[in-house]
């Protein structure tokens, strides 16, 4: 196929990028090279035969431009990360939003109805929690108060008891808790919506934390992987939040780009008009303070220090069930935590 990577040149749409031009297909690129994440501007190491076209996905001239002989759009563009304060929305929701709103525009008036989306499993909120008289609730945003005092577990909603967190799937409703999971759904919304009025047919892809080569430095927008690798390089400890115990399923990159792979390919057997959601997920569940111990590890770097420090747009415990993208589709992660984490240890973080 000729697949059209929008945002190809960051940290997961390279590495889709890779996958797809070692896999035989065509591939250009279309990125705008934000300076959150591109700080000299440059355009990045690519596979010789990738095109590459510098351009915004709110340039509708640029994107029906890159679409012209497109099968497929893998849509990896997107401003991510929690953000720094609220100042912050018109920026997620123009790139998030807007982009792709412009994006499906322009694929409805060139005719290209194949769509991969990349998704976050934010939308989810808070994940699955079980008590133990209540059976499956849904604990509401926790308190500062009880931040401030140490207490990170969200509380049942009915009793007040502490919870058993558990795995979320795809059908559970979601819950955005900040600005940046808001733009998620809604750029899932406005996909579904395309495919309904175009004949068209969408995977989103619901990647949870994703980590390895290739990531960034140190910013305020990167994943928690990379602030813990940030600080190593430095020779600094990791500062874990909270108490460490935060839930989380770290994918590797190529694990994600591999699901990509597998959603391009399934996506000419899809019903017309329709949408549908995976969870990309290792299936192992790790709290961040491993994260931090494995890297400072591997690294041979100072130990991690617990700061207690919280953000009150973070979520305690969120972990994928990611069988339906193994069942449906094939895909079976291949890199597994501790050999992730210590090539990700060893690697020097991109620079820009």
């Amino acid at each position: 196929m000729e697949i059209l990577v929008t945002g190809g040149a960051g940290f997961i749409g390279s590495a889709v990028v890779r996958a797809l031009a070692a896999a035989g297909h065509g591939v250009r690129v279309l990125d705008a090279l934000l300076p959150a994440v591109h700080p000299s501007g440059r355009a990045p190491d690519l596979p010789s035969d990738v095109t590459f076209c510098h351009g915004d996905v709110r340039d509708a001239a640029a994107v029906e431009e890159t679409l012209a002989g497109v099968d497929a759009v893998c849509h990896q563009a997107a401003m991510v990360g929690l953000g720094l304060d609220l100042d912050d929305a018109p920026a997620y929701a123009g790139c998030n939003d807007l982009g792709t709103a412009v994006l499906l525009a322009a694929m409805a008036r060139t005719g290209v109805r194949h769509l991969v989306l990349a998704g976050s499993m934010v939308v989810y909120g808070e994940g699955r929690y079980r008590c133990a008289e209540h059976g499956d609730v849904a604990p509401g945003p926790r308190r500062p108060a009880d931040l401030d005092a140490g207490r990170f577990e969200p509380p049942c909603p009915v009793c007040g008891t502490t919870l058993a967190p558990g795995l979320v799937t795809e059908d559970a409703p979601p819950d955005p808790r900040n600005v940046y999971a808001a733009t998620k759904l809604a750029q899932e919304h406005l996909a579904s919506a395309w495919a309904r009025a175009c004949q068209g047919t969408v995977l989103t892809l619901r990647y949870h934390n994703v980590y390895g080569p290739g990531m960034p430095r140190d910013t305020p927008y990167a994943g928690v992987a990379s602030l813990f690798r940030s600080a190593l390089a430095r020779g600094e400890a990791p500062r874990v939040f909270e108490d460490g115990g935060q839930r989380r399923d770290f994918v590797h990159v190529e694990d994600v780009a591999a699901a990509n792979l597998a959603a391009l390919a399934a996506l000419p057997s899809r019903p017309v008009g329709s949408a549908r959601a995976y969870n990309v997920g290792s299936g192992e569940v790790r709290t961040v303070g491993e994260m931090a111990e494995a890297l400072a590890e591997a690294h041979g770097g100072p130990a991690p220090v617990v700061t207690g420090q919280y953000r009150l747009g973070d979520v305690r415990h969120i972990t994928a069930d990611s069988a339906r993208l193994r069942t449906e589709l094939g895909w079976r992660p291949q890199v597994p935590f501790r050999t992730g984490t210590a090539e990700f240890a060893a690697v020097v973080l991109r620079p820009d």
